[in-house]
């Protein structure tokens, strides 16, 4: 499969991105690692008359501690944020998240978080060549009247199988996005439309520019399953933040659950996550019933389109779940003197 003809630009600074994504909008496509982007360009299922490369902003590539927040600049590479100490130290659920995207070989060195939290919903009826696609009639995301993953269904069910995301809203992560002239921050749970065609509120002439992650004394974990260890795309992920209270270092004072690979974007759980408050953090039994109840919930959501069978997904959610749970309650159990 051979890439479409485009036009290639390459601005030296943010700047320079932000005028041309001004004046070439819907037309073109943001170019950091590629991974996505440039898989699907050969698929036949984008074909922008540019491509806006940021390899040269070294400005949107850094990890620092400021004003009691981790700071990630999107165009901060996987690696980097592997190797980051504050990350692994203070954000362990993006450390754990971001080790399991692609292969070691190449998405951790072309890869970058920007690009991971934007990657496009996936469907294995739709994230498939031209050929294969042309033998049958269009779904909704390839433009048509139908959804092959859900019967009778008035929408697209492309789901986020993005590994970062689901870590990055279980950490309560906002996000900056700029234009030129001006930028906006809002929460990433805001961030996701549930529309599978457009899954992000995010304008044609905008640009994901940094990350911010509220540093709160809280412990975070990630796990996922996929069919291989490496390459392979989560077929249901979950992320957990436990916070102790300041008074009762054994107690829970905040959760936060979220289920990923599941549905058109992360799920937060408000209902499971509000259910530990107060909870023992060795209290297995309250994971357990948050975990089964988490699997209720997103299970609403699920199709059959990531070549897992529906139902082994949808159990695997309160496995998942209470897996990250007890990893995260470990880390924020206070040590014995």
């Amino acid at each position: 499969m051979r890439l479409p003809r485009f036009e290639y630009l390459r601005p030296e600074t943010l700047g320079q991105a932000l005028s041309l994504l001004a004046v070439h909008k819907d037309d073109a496509k943001i170019l950091a690692g590629g991974t996505d982007l440039l898989v699907r360009m050969k698929k036949g299922l984008l074909k922008p008359k540019a491509l806006i490369s940021l390899k040269a902003l070294n400005e949107l590539s850094y990890i620092k501690k400021e004003d009691a927040c981790i700071k990630i600049g999107a165009g901060a590479s996987l690696a980097d944020i592997i190797a980051s100490d504050i990350i692994q130290k203070e954000a362990k659920a993006l450390f754990q998240a971001c080790g399991k995207v692609g292969a070691i070989t190449l998405q951790h060195y072309t890869g970058t978080i920007g690009g991971n939290i934007l990657q496009d919903n996936r469907c294995h009826h739709y994230n498939q060549s031209g050929l294969h696609r042309s033998g049958r009639q269009a779904c909704h995301k390839d433009g048509g009247k139908i959804c092959y993953a859900r019967d009778e269904a008035d929408r697209c069910n492309s789901t986020c199988q993005s590994d970062g995301a689901t870590a990055l809203m279980a950490l309560g992560a906002g996000i900056t996005l700029a234009r030129k002239g001006g930028e906006r921050t809002i929460d990433l749970a805001d961030f996701y439309t549930t529309d599978g065609i457009m899954p992000f509120a995010i304008e044609s002439h905008e640009l994901l520019k940094e990350i911010i992650i509220p540093v709160q004394g809280a412990k975070s974990a990630y796990t996922r399953l996929a069919y291989r260890s490496a390459i392979d795309y989560p077929i249901v992920c979950a992320g957990v933040l436990l916070k102790p209270s300041d008074t009762q270092k054994d107690k829970i004072d905040e959760a936060r659950i979220v289920v990923g690979a599941i549905a058109r974007s992360p799920l937060f759980l408000v209902r499971e996550s509000s259910s530990l408050k107060g909870k023992n953090l060795n209290d297995t039994d309250a994971f357990k019933k948050a975990a089964d109840s988490s699997m209720n919930s997103a299970s609403t959501f699920a199709v059959h389109n990531v070549g897992s069978t529906l139902k082994y997904r949808c159990d695997m959610v309160s496995e998942m779940v209470f897996q990250a749970l007890k990893k995260s309650a470990r880390a924020a159990l206070p040590t014995k003197e």
